[in-house]
């Protein structure tokens, strides 16, 4: 028999759920928010949830993948970071990841350092290059690729 507060709690759940893509992470740290503490009834909502297909750690991860590449222009290493630390399985994380469109990608960072470059203030070009790569490494872009970008935006290739 389910207490009055356990099927509250899961209504609660199912309603977030029903608006928003949420990880079982944090739906976890939600229903703890919300006074449910016995881990049997912690895990008993999360798998009603993951039954009746409210929460799905594969479409989770796809949706935030796509929202972070689209609004926030975030790179690939950000973006694994931040789902890992959502407890997303690293398996389901990597999958999301290959979805990426590589020419869109390569596009967003390029956009993301012209930008960047007209705002910067730099005394010469070591300068520029060093401010650039910080900014790009802090929205999550490989280095390699980052390299590359910022040698064909200054040399004009």
């Amino acid at each position: 028999m389910k207490s009055e507060k356990h099927k509250k709690a899961l209504n609660r759940a199912m309603a977030l759920t029903a608006r928003s893509e949420k990880s079982a992470g944090e739906i976890r740290s939600k229903l703890m928010l919300w006074g449910i503490t016995d881990e049997n009834e912690i895990s008993d909502i999360i798998a009603h949830l993951i039954n009746e297909k409210f929460i799905d750690e594969k479409r989770y991860a796809r949706m935030y993948v796509t929202d972070k590449l689209k609004f926030n222009r975030w790179g690939i290493n950000k973006i694994r970071v931040m789902l890992k630390s959502k407890g997303i399985d690293l398996k389901i994380i990597e999958s999301a990841l290959e979805n990426i469109n590589r020419e869109e990608y390569i596009a967003a960072l390029k956009n993301e350092l012209e930008k960047k470059r007209s705002s910067v203030k730099a005394k010469n070009q070591y300068d520029l290059k060093g401010k650039l790569l910080r900014y790009a490494l802090s929205k999550g872009y490989e280095p390699d690729l980052i390299h590359t970008m910022i040698n064909r935006l200054i040399t004009g290739d």
